[in-house]
């Protein structure tokens, strides 16, 4: 018979083994073919296939191309990164190099591990 103690730790494994196996949808608005355009576009890149290795899809939108993006996503600044899933939905604004803050902005981590 399990006691409490292993009913919890049962628990608490299942949802971190469901928590590592959660898809990540990812947008990112970018303004042009520019030095931060891309910055921002391979730094985020780098954090998801470091952190969601297989486990997410990642858009990119050019707002110049596609201006109508903006109204959707209801974007004010680019660069900008919304992550749709999982819920809650997290929008992250402007310089996307610090990869540190990409991470705790994702939810990919705490703070301090």
């Amino acid at each position: 018979m399990k006691n409490k103690s292993q009913d919890q730790y049962e628990a608490f494994e299942k949802a971190v083994e469901e928590r590592d196996k959660q898809k990540y949808v990812l947008r990112l608005y970018v303004a042009g073919i520019s030095p931060r355009s891309e910055q921002a576009i391979r730094s985020v890149k780098e954090v998801c296939e470091k952190h969601l290795k297989n486990r997410y899809v990642l858009e990119i939108v050019d707002i110049y191309q596609h201006p109508e993006a903006l109204q959707d996503g209801q974007v004010i600044a680019a660069p900008t990164l919304i992550r749709k899933l999982p819920l809650p939905l997290r929008r992250l604004i402007g310089d996307m190099t610090n990869q540190e803050k990409l991470i705790v902005g994702l939810d990919l981590r705490p703070i301090h591990e």
